[in-house]
Order: structure tokens, then C-alpha cells, then sequence
């Protein structure tokens, strides 16, 4: 559109936020039907459905809209046409190539819509008008929205401009771990091409970059079957060092401008599973459904275990071996194998990358194909096949409750006898999770689960003090006494958490009141001679700990007194005995210093 344009209005629907008050919601009005008019906002422009549209989408500013569009006046003089030259013509909105009324209207539009737009003369060619349109003019233009490209700014800085060709697939797109499978064709601004993948693409992990910054920068803006157009001003189009033409890249001149046509074809999601990049699982299959292997399932695999050089030392489920089933965070396989599968869905195929930490160790290690070399990484391609879980909670009646809570408390103390107090204290929370206070028991069944709570959290506090968990101890210990203020046991672990805290005053009031309910009680007994002997210590140091501070007192206390300059010998005795009696006067006492320590 080649007429002149009145003067650009910003945020021409600004106004009506700016008198919203806080938190106050404006419902949307209902889609226009065809044929109905209405007045967008209170920008003073009208639009006029003529023709419904496709979807739901609409473009935003900054996208390439390819339209139709009858200009006229009020009186049906028409000033432009895109129907007379029968051919449609491509703007990008927001950018002052159209009035802005104009620009503000098609943003409303969907593909395929066509619309009639009343523009006022301050969103149209203002009060200056042209040859062809008077001053303050209210003009019409009637629009198809025949597609647009969705444009991004990669950056936000004008420097990685990306149009969007064919949109991909699902919400999702792939993030710096990710292995991502790419076709694309490089070339510069005068049409020479530069760098060109093979048919079948190309594939590399997006933190590990490739060809220039632009590139895996702008594929984590893109979706799965995603096809885009990019423009890359040149401070972002610098190629990797050490290609050029005779690995697929020309030698590109100075400063070079590069357009890229890119297809993202897929990518296979990589998760950190345990959070330090020790444990990565590179999915090559999705699973079914939400479900996972979490805490607790049984689960069936098949899998090929290799070292990094590729040799091969187990294999399950695969070459006529069975697969193998195991219970997850049961220790049964490695931890790295472990965790990585609780977080499997059936049907998921996945390669998996294990550090010595969460795998064999620093120990060699022989396994059924070959030896595992001490602090090997290990890398297993594991397909998980059946997955069986135990009853949810809510699932439960109040019996199934009951037994599962003391099924867990059993292997918690086997676990607990083996030294395994990690796993102990796991289990002793799981069981005491089943038969919570909240849950509606009757009076026998209440009766037992108080009794499995109590157990399994005398239990737990146990072995949060073979863990120095001395804190968790407390809260443990603390539960118990809230329900069973006298409970010995439990006095007598929170006593000890409170010695290693050092809150000698606490634990000596959890033993008085156990010995209060159990005088002979021999572990209390000992406990209260380790107390009174950290106490001894304890005053020791907090007896050398004022000798100290008042020797400091003492040395910073000013006793010198001033010497006056008298004519007469008896005026100057006079000043001297006043002096020494205001020294002793400020001078600290035994007493008082004693008073101010305390």
C-alpha cells in the first residue's frame, strides 16, 4: 500500500487495561456470526464478519500475512485494490507497511476469514489524507487473510530471525541434552549455497553444537516435523573452526548474512536423571500411558549391557536369555539401573549412561560376558517390558492399610539389622504413611495402627542417629511424645539426638523424665553419666571462658590518673586523692562482672 499513512498509534487498546482494576477479569465477547458487526475494544475500529475463517489461530504482530484486501472510501470510491491486479500481497505486521488500523484489524482474523474493517481517520490517514483520499477520512478496507508464516525473533535482538514454514508436532521441543536428527541447506544473500546435509539429515547433541551458534539455538525454539526459515546476521553465522569446503562447508566471506532452511525430523529426549549428569537416560522409544516404575513396582527388563569401547559383558531378555525382574530401590542392580528405570514407562526403550558412582565402582568386577574394568563407565540399551505395582493408598481398605504398614516396618527392621539405616528409615516412613492419623479406623483397627505409628517411629529416629541425622531424631522422637508423653524409648533417642546438638539443658530434662517413668532403666542409666560428664566439660570451658573475658576486662581498664599543674603543693595532694578515688569508683567488681557474664 503506497498511500500515505497517518501518523503510528500505540497501544491503541492500552486505555481499557489502564482502568481495569486489580485482579478484575473482562470476559471475552462471543465470536462474531456472519454478517454481524461489532467494534474492536474501544480502538474505534469496526470489523464485520463476510466469511468465516479456519481453526482458531490468528496471527500477532511481527508475523508475514499474505491477504487480499479492497480499499474504499465511505462513499465506495475505491483508492486499492489487491483484486484488481488478482494477486495477493505479503506484509509484515506492525512494521508500518499498512495503516495501522489495518494492522490491529487482521490480528483478529483467522485463515481463510474475510472481514470489513471501519477505520477511523486517526487509525487510517489522519488529518493530511493524499490525492486521493480527503483529510479525515473514516475509510473501509474489505480483507481475506489468505495464510501467514509466524515469525520469531530468536534473540530478541534482531540477530536470529526464524519463519515459521510447517508447524511440528506436540508441545514439547528438545533442550541442551538432547540428540536431535536435523536436515538442512545454508546459503548466503546472494543465493550461493554454503552447507547442505545429507538426505538423511544430520544428528548431534544440541549442547555439543554444530555448524554455527544459530543453529542449536534455534532448534530449541522448534517442535518435532517443525520446518523453518531462519535469517542469521553475521554475528551469529560464524562456522565451526575446521570446516570448509571439503567437509561440506565454503568458506564463507567476512560478515556474512546466512539463510537457513532447517527441518528438525526428531529428537530423542535425554533426562539427568539423578541431577549431576552421572546417570543420563537418551530415550529411543516413548512408553505407554503416565504410569512409571517408581518406588516400590516390580519390574520386568530386557537388556544389552557394554562398556564405552563397546564389549559387551551381560545380557537379559535378549539372545535367548530371560529377562530379569526386580523390585525398584530394592538394591537389587545397580543404583544407576535402578533409578534410571523408576522413571520407565512400559514399553520405553532407552539408553542409559552410568558413572562408576551409581554403577560397579572402583572395583573390577566380573559379569557374565566379559570383566567390568574398576571406575568403568557403562552404558545399557534396556526396553522395559511389564511393570506391576502395589495398590495405591486411596485403592486400600483399612486392613490392606494395616498389613501393608506392618509389611513395610518388617523389611524396614531386616534392612535396619543389615546396616542399611537409608533404606531402614525409608521404609519405617512408607509403613507410617499407610495407617496416618487421618485415616477413619474403627477402634480396634485404630488401636493397632497407633501402634504401628509409634513403632515404626521410634524405629525411623533410630536410624536417623546412626545416620547424624540428629535433627530428624528430634521431629521422630517428638511425634511419639505428642501421642505417649511418657514414652521411654522415645525420651531416651530424642536425649541423645539433643547431647550430639549440644543442647545439654533439653536432654537432661528428656532423662529425668524417663528415669521419672523407669528409674532402672540401664540405657537411660548410661546416657545420664555421658550428660553429666559433657556437662563438666561444658563448665570447664565455660569457666576458662570468663577467667578469659576478665582478664581481658581487667587489662583494658584505665588506672592512671592525670597529674594537674598547681602553683601550690597543697592544692595539687588535693587533686591527686580526688583522681584515685574516681578509679576505684569505675573499676569493675567480682560481682558485677559475674552479673554482666551471666
Amino acid at each position: 500500500m503506497d498511500t500515505e499513512k497517518a501518523t503510528n498509534v500505540s497501544n491503541i487498546e492500552g486505555d481499557d487495561d489502564q482502568d481495569e482494576e486489580p485482579g478484575e477479569v473482562i470476559e471475552s465477547a462471543p465470536p462474531l456470526k456472519v454478517g454481524e458487526e461489532r467494534e474492536l475494544s474501544s480502538s474505534g475500529i469496526k470489523k464485520k464478519l463476510l466469511k468465516q475463517g479456519q481453526g482458531w489461530e490468528t496471527p500477532e504482530l511481527g508475523d508475514e500475512v499474505t491477504v487480499h484486501y479492497v480499499g474504499t472510501l465511505l462513499d465506495g470510491t475505491t483508492f486499492e485494490s489487491t483484486r484488481q491486479r488478482d494477486e495477493p500481497i505479503t506484509i509484515k505486521l506492525g512494521q508500518g507497511q499498512v495503516v495501522s488500523g489495518l494492522d490491529h484489524g487482521i490480528i483478529t482474523m483467522k485463515k481463510g476469514e474475510t472481514a470489513l474493517f471501519t477505520l477511523p481517520p486517526e487509525l487510517a490517514y489522519g488529518n493530511a489524507g493524499n490525492d486521493i483520499i480527503p483529510p479525515f477520512s473514516v475509510v473501509r478496507f474489505e480483507v481475506q487473510l489468505v495464510s501467514w508464516i509466524t515469525v520469531v525473533d530468536v534473540r530478541k535482538d534482531g540477530g536470529i530471525i526464524k519463519k515459521i514454514m510447517e508447524k511440528g508436532e506436540g508441545n514439547e521441543g528438545p533442550g541442551d541434552l538432547d540428540e536431535v536428527l536435523v536436515k538442512y541447506r545454508v546459503a548466503l544473500d546472494d543465493g550461493t549455497i554454503v552447507a547442505e546435509t545429507p538426505e538423511e539429515g544430520v544428528e548431534f547433541y544440541v549442547k555439543d553444537g554444530h555448524l554455527c551458534p544459530a543453529l542449536p539455538e534455534a532448534i530449541k525454539t522448534m517442535k518435532r516435523g517443525e520446518k523453518v526459515k531462519l535469517v542469521v546476521q553475521p554475528q551469529h553465522a560464524s562456522v565451526e573452526e575446521g570446516r570448509d569446503a571439503s567437509n561440506g562447508v565454503h568458506m564463507l566471506p567476512h560478515s556474512s548474512l546466512l539463510n537457513i532452511d532447517i527441518e528438525l525430523v526428531s529428537f530423542k529426549p535425554v533426562i539427568d536423571v539423578t541431577g549431576d549428569f552421572k546417570v543420563l537416560k537418551k530415550i529411543l522409544k516413548e512408553g505407554e500411558g503416565a504410569l512409571i516404575a517408581n518406588e516400590g513396582a516390580t519390574v520386568t527388563i530386557s537388556y544389552m549391557a557394554r562398556l564405552e569401547d563397546g564389549t559387551v559383558f551381560e545380557n537379559k531378555g535378549i539372545d535367548g536369555e530371560k529377562p530379569l525382574e526386580f523390585i525398584t530401590d530394592e538394591e537389587q542392580v545397580i543404583s544407576g539401573l535402578d533409578r534410571a528405570v523408576a522413571t520407565m514407562k512400559k514399553g520405553e526403550r532407552a539408553i542409559l549412561t552410568i558413572h562408576p558412582d551409581f554403577g560397579f565402582g572402583s572395583s573390577e568386577v566380573r559379569r557374565d560376558l566379559a570383566v567390568v574394568p574398576p571406575a568403568s563407565n557403562v552404558v545399557y540399551e534396556v526396553e522395559l517390558l511389564e511393570l506391576m505395582k502395589e495398590k495405591a493408598q486411596w485403592e486400600m481398605s483399612n486392613s490392606e492399610k494395616i498389613e501393608a504398614a506392618r509389611r513395610r516396618k518388617e523389611e524396614g527392621n531386616l534392612l535396619f539389622q543389615n546396616g542399611k539405616y537409608h533404606r531402614a528409615g525409608k521404609k519405617y516412613d512408607k509403613a507410617a504413611e499407610y495407617i496416618s492419623d487421618d485415616e477413619s479406623f474403627g477402634d480396634d483397627e485404630q488401636k493397632l495402627a497407633k501402634q504401628l505409628r509409634v513403632s515404626c517411629w521410634l524405629n525411623g529416629a533410630a536410624c536417623s542417629l546412626k545416620l547424624n541425622d540428629f535433627q530428624g531424631a528430634i521431629m521422630l522422637s517428638s511425634k511419639v511424645l505428642d501421642i505417649e508423653s511418657h514414652n521411654v524409648k522415645a525420651l531416651y533417642r530424642r536425649a541423645q539426638a539433643y547431647m550430639e546438638t549440644e543442647d545439654l539443658f533439653a536432654a537432661e530434662l528428656d532423662i529425668k523424665r524417663a528415669l521419672g517413668t523407669d528409674p532402672q532403666n540401664r540405657e537411660v542409666k548410661l546416657i545420664q553419666k555421658n550428660l553429666k560428664q559433657l556437662q563438666a566439660g561444658s563448665n570447664k570451658r565455660d569457666s576458662k571462658l570468663y577467667k578469659n573475658m576478665f582478664a581481658q576486662m581487667t587489662r583494658d581498664t584505665p588506672v592512671s590518673t592525670k597529674k594537674m599543674k598547681v602553683e601550690k603543693v597543697e592544692e595539687e595532694e588535693e587533686v591527686m586523692e580526688m583522681e584515685t578515688e574516681k578509679v576505684a569508683e569505675n573499676s569493675p567488681t567480682m560481682r558485677e562482672l559475674t552479673h554482666y557474664l551471666q
